[in-house]
């Protein structure tokens, strides 16, 4: 499933996005927007409790709902695309739940309805205050990743070898130096240049995001 986006398309624009996104014959726009979230959405199915197989098909479901409603959608910089997307999401994950329990009982049974609604609310773990922190867990995990792709692609080969080494593996300096013949002068020196940039790239994303 997964998707490769260009350096400079890894979060699109607030409005430009959704405003092409009304084409629906505009495939270039549909494939950035699957890039962009398809790993958020993923990634708050499986941590609500949802298996591959049904994370993905949540992926599948929310992209299909966002196309069915997003001529619907108004751009406000007051009201969050975001926020508007994972109520999207959480009825599919609702879903989801709802396809694992046992079909209706027979007449004479507790009423289905409410029954149904409890379990689904129970076992999905999704209370509101829940699947927010999912949610925004997930979304800030999703702009981490983003923005590391994102050194990747313009610093150094090397240099991001070296930072990848020692402040995400967390290797021992002297490690790090032997294994890429590098001075410690240069690794705390990349750690320092790349952990500023880092955030500048952070900032950008969240000032960037819909």
């Amino acid at each position: 499933m997964r998707a490769v986006c260009k350096p400079n398309e890894l979060l699109p624009t607030r409005s430009s996005l959704l405003d092409r996104l009304k084409n629906w014959g505009d495939d270039e726009s549909w494939r950035d927007f699957f890039n962009t979230y398809w790993e958020l959405i993923y990634g708050t199915a499986r941590k609500a409790g949802l298996t591959d197989a049904e994370a993905q098909d949540v992926v599948q479901e929310t992209v299909i709902t966002v196309a069915k409603h997003i001529r619907e959608f108004r751009y406000d910089p007051t009201k969050s695309f975001k926020a508007w997307l994972l109520k999207t999401t959480r009825w599919r994950i609702q879903d989801q739940f709802r396809k694992r329990m046992p079909t209706p009982q027979l007449p004479g049974s507790p009423v289905e309805g409410s029954t149904r609604t409890s379990t689904v609310e129970r076992i999905a773990g999704s209370s509101g205050e829940d699947l927010n922190a999912i949610w925004e867990q997930e979304w800030k995990n999703h702009l981490r990743n983003l923005a590391f792709e994102r050194i990747r692609n313009k610093v150094n080969p090397k240099h991001y070898q070296v930072f990848d080494l020692y402040v995400v593996k967390q290797w021992p300096v002297e490690k790090v130096c032997r294994a890429l013949h590098v001075s410690e002068v240069l690794v705390y020196q990349t750690k320092t240049r790349l952990l500023r940039q880092l955030k500048q790239e952070i900032h950008q994303l969240e000032t960037a995001a819909i």
